[in-house]
């Protein structure tokens, strides 16, 4: 051990705040002072005569020795007068950093050392921390942007120069938002920034940014705030940048072609969108989009950069196991990828159509539907022999559902438009498609001087069978009628079902001499044949109307007008047959249109009134009651007759309606003549066989009875023949329920229909009326005599009153009493009278007991 004496230069080292320590020839420790105590945790006792290795960490005693004396024998030594962290394990096991300064001393042959250690293990782990963060700051792809106080820029990492382009020195002292948003700038959004910079709080922030040579770059950016808390102000800004230019791309393609799709954009330009923002992406790659269809045919529809020869070779293409790579895709159903078009087997027969273009290498994938079935094809064309790479695939998988999105949609659109143009129930084309057939033809013909003849038929008492069959009846027939069309016409012409019972057929290049035989033949046909369905033969007929282009009108839409008019005059005429449409025709049907609006409008406005024409008994020539006829006087059309609005309203739905009326106001009038004194046993309405197939007339005659103090006695209800006639099955029961409620029910025009005697018994009649017809040649005819009486006593035989309708003279009148006919009504005693007329007719009238 060194020996201390009392001089200043060992008290100097004894209070050292660095460790020291001497070794001797030896290696031996001769001196330790208390800060090296201190450091290595050993006491002078612990440490002194001991050779220095129980200073050395474990792993560095064996060599220690060995290296000292290599360097004493050296004479030199790389350490002396230089200043070296050293790792020092101390007693306690606890590693520290030191630096060793280590000095010679040589006295004789003897060479000894001093060892001066400071502890720098802060300054280590300081310097170590900064080094960690500096790789994370500079390794990492993400820019780190530090600004000071007054937001200049002072540091930027190495990934900054990758995103953005400019050096450090170049962005030194800038403005981040003046430098990198530029042009770019949204001042809301500047000031938002800015306020969330003055809240204190981190926040992010998707920024359009600029790169040094103006392209536009996306940003995720994590912006922190410091603030010096004494001072309150801000000392710098933290920002880290992500750049996300990529997804933003494919977000703002998959928006696009979203948008694109929804609003009904063609698949042509969807696919061409799609291909053009993927090369967008991917610059140098030629993207192209196909369609597969049913048959196995590839379709281009979108390749905006492939020579226009390569995508027109491409259509109709059949796929197969060797069709490159589209049509191998397609035919196998995966991916296929193809380095080098020059050698692959899948390309030889095809590879002069893509290398010509520089395109080397492809890769296609099958865009299957919902269904697994192959729809399309999704490709991408490298100008290099290469595979695909992460970030094309990345890409791929967001565009091919887009691909299948948009192919499902247009196939959905055209399956849509198929059915919309077609009768869902005889698959036949509807009236929007034959319109559109029309047309065209129209348009091609008037070039070449050809006709068009469009014909419209009509299930004949289609309604009947309907309402007494079912509808499932009624959908029998009507496939049957197209089945027998469709097989009767020829190829170029056109069967479409318009509507309801109405067919129309189109026949291009037709004389009407011809179309006339036409007709003739398919109401042969359609009549022939009765009809097999549920068990039944039903015989079923139709009628025709004609109407040919350009003899009978201009378009499209006028022809099928005329032609329905042409089929109305059809059915006026009976029936089974067929009609050329007429302009006196179009005039009719002008007319019965404007006349059924004013008619709806004279309903609803209650503008219909209520004639009354007495029936008077021929034995005591009492009154026997009333019968109410409805009048309309408009004031455009002026008086029209009853038959012809009657029939205007049956046609157009409005019949119920008048009949509701006519109750309601034949009850509201017989208390108010009671209360003037004035006599009326009874009033008949006459009533629409269609109101009788719904309960509705019930509920109106049961309220206009209540309401008005009447007796069901002081109601009858007319119907005629047409009733028995209606096979729907709420004909009968709504006539039962009206004679048990009391209202008795007269049959009108009894003998002028086709009623039998055993139907006349079914419904609970109690009045017999004879038709006006058998009046005419009463007096003179032996016949007509006859009839009359027939049915005189037929209404005697069942138990019913009669009443003549028709007398005019006194002669008809008397021939009546002596066929002990009930009743008489006619113009002998008074004509249809108007409320006012009627209430003197009745005032008039000398009292009959």
């Amino acid at each position: 051990m060194v020996e201390q004496t009392g001089d200043l230069s060992w008290a100097a080292l004894n209070q050292a705040i660095d460790a020291v320590v001497f070794i001797d020839q030896s290696n031996c420790i001769t001196y330790f002072n208390p800060a090296a105590e201190r450091m290595f945790g050993y006491t002078p006792g612990e440490v002194l005569g001991h050779n220095v290795r129980v200073l050395v960490p474990p792993e560095l005693r064996d060599s220690h020795d060995g290296l000292v004396d290599a360097n004493r024998r050296a004479g030199t030594d790389g350490l002396v007068g230089l200043s070296r962290e050293v790792a020092i394990q101390r007693k306690d096991g606890k590693r520290i950093w030191g630096l060793l300064s280590l000095s010679r001393a040589q006295v004789g042959d003897a060479v000894n050392y001093a060892a001066f250690i400071r502890n720098v293990t802060e300054e280590v782990a300081s310097r170590t921390e900064l080094y960690i963060l500096s790789l994370v700051a500079n390794e990492t792809d993400r820019v780190v942007l530090v600004t000071d106080g007054q937001q200049r820029i002072i540091y930027v990492n190495r990934a900054f120069t990758q995103v953005f382009g400019y050096s450090r020195e170049e962005i030194a002292g800038h403005s981040p938002l003046s430098f990198l948003v530029g042009e770019f700038g949204d001042a809301v959004i500047e000031n938002r920034l800015r306020q969330k910079v003055r809240e204190r709080v981190p926040f992010s922030e998707e920024l359009l940014c600029r790169h040094k040579t103006d392209r536009q770059v996306w940003v995720s950016a994590a912006i922190s705030p410091v603030y010096d808390r004494e001072r309150n102000e801000l000392r710098n800004i933290v920002a880290v940048l992500t750049d996300i230019t990529e997804s933003k791309q494919i977000d703002t393609l998959q928006r696009e072609v979203l948008a694109a799709a929804t609003a009904d954009v063609p698949l042509t330009h969807v696919a061409e969108l799609i291909c053009r923002k993927v090369e967008a992406i991917l610059p140098g790659v030629v993207c192209s989009i196909m369609s597969v269809s049913k048959d196995g045919r590839l379709h281009p529809l979108a390749a905006p950069s492939l020579p226009e020869e390569y995508a027109a070779a491409l259509e109709g293409l059949p796929i197969g196991p060797d069709v490159g790579s589209c049509g191998t895709a397609a035919f196998r159903g995966e991916p296929v990828i193809v380095t080098d078009i020059a050698t692959s087997p899948l390309w030889e027969p095809y590879r002069h159509l893509p290398l010509p273009a520089d395109l080397v290498a492809c890769w296609s994938i099958p865009v299957k539907n919902r269904t697994g079935q192959v729809a399309g094809t999704f490709a991408l064309y490298f100008r290099e022999r290469r595979a695909p790479g992460p970030w094309h695939e990345h890409i791929m998988e967001r565009c091919v559902p887009l691909c299948a999105l948009a192919l499902e949609r247009n196939e959905a659109e055209d399956q849509i438009a198929r059915l919309s143009s077609l009768d869902a129930l005889t698959g036949l084309p509807n009236r929007s498609r034959l319109l559109a057939t029309l047309a065209s033809t129209m348009a091609e013909v008037s070039e070449t001087g050809e006709t068009v003849v469009c014909l419209i038929l009509d299930v004949d008492h289609f309604k009947d069978v309907n309402d007494t069959l079912g509808h499932s009846t009624g959908d029998q027939i009507l496939l049957e009628f197209a089945r027998r069309l469709t097989v009767q016409l020829r190829g170029a012409d056109m069967v479409a079902r318009i509507g309801g019972d109405e067919f129309a057929v189109l026949l291009r290049g037709c004389a009407a001499e011809e179309a006339a035989l036409i007709s003739e033949r398919l109401l042969e046909v359609l009549s022939t044949a009765p009809v097999a369905v549920q068990g039944l033969h039903l015989t079923m007929s139709a009628s025709i109307g004609i109407a040919i282009y350009p003899l009978h009108a201009a378009d499209a839409e006028t022809v099928l007008k005329h032609a329905d008019a042409a089929l109305y005059e059809a059915k006026r005429d009976g029936r089974g047959k067929f009609h050329f449409f007429t302009e006196d025709l179009n005039l009719k049907a002008q007319n019965r249109l404007v006349l059924g609006v004013a008619l709806r409008e004279a309903i609803i406005h209650r503008q219909l009134r209520l004639v009354f024409q007495p029936q008077v008994s021929i034995k005591s020539g009492a009154l026997h009651g009333v019968e109410a006829l409805t009048r309309w006087s408009d004031p455009v059309h002026g008086e029209v007759p009853a038959p012809r609005f009657i029939a205007l309203a049956e046609e157009y739905g409005l019949i119920e309606s008048i009949d509701h009326w006519a109750i309601e106001e034949t009850c509201r009038l017989i208390p108010k003549w009671r209360a003037l004194g004035l006599d009326v046993p009874h009033v008949s309405v006459n009533v629409s066989p269609v109101s009788f197939r719904s309960s509705a007339v019930l509920d109106v005659i049961t309220k206009s009875l209540e309401e008005n103090g009447l007796q069901p006695a002081d109601l009858r209800v007319e119907i005629t023949e047409r009733v028995m006639m209606d096979q729907h099955p709420n004909s009968l029961s709504t006539a039962r329920a009206i004679e048990a409620m009391g209202v008795k029910l007269a049959m009108d025009d009894f003998g002028t229909g086709y009623s039998s005697l055993s139907s006349l018994a079914q419904l609970p009649i109690a009045e017999l009326k004879i038709d006006r017809s058998f009046m005419l040649a009463l007096e003179e005819d032996a016949n007509a005599q006859a009839l009359a009486t027939a049915v005189i006593r037929i209404g005697h035989s069942l138990g019913m009153t009669v009443v003549a309708e028709g007398v005019e003279t006194k002669a008809q009148l008397d021939l009546l009493g002596e066929l002990n006919c009930h009743a008489a009504q006619g113009f002998l005693f008074a004509r249809p009278l108007e409320v006012p007329d009627f209430e003197d007719w009745l005032r008039r009238r000398p009292a009959v007991n």
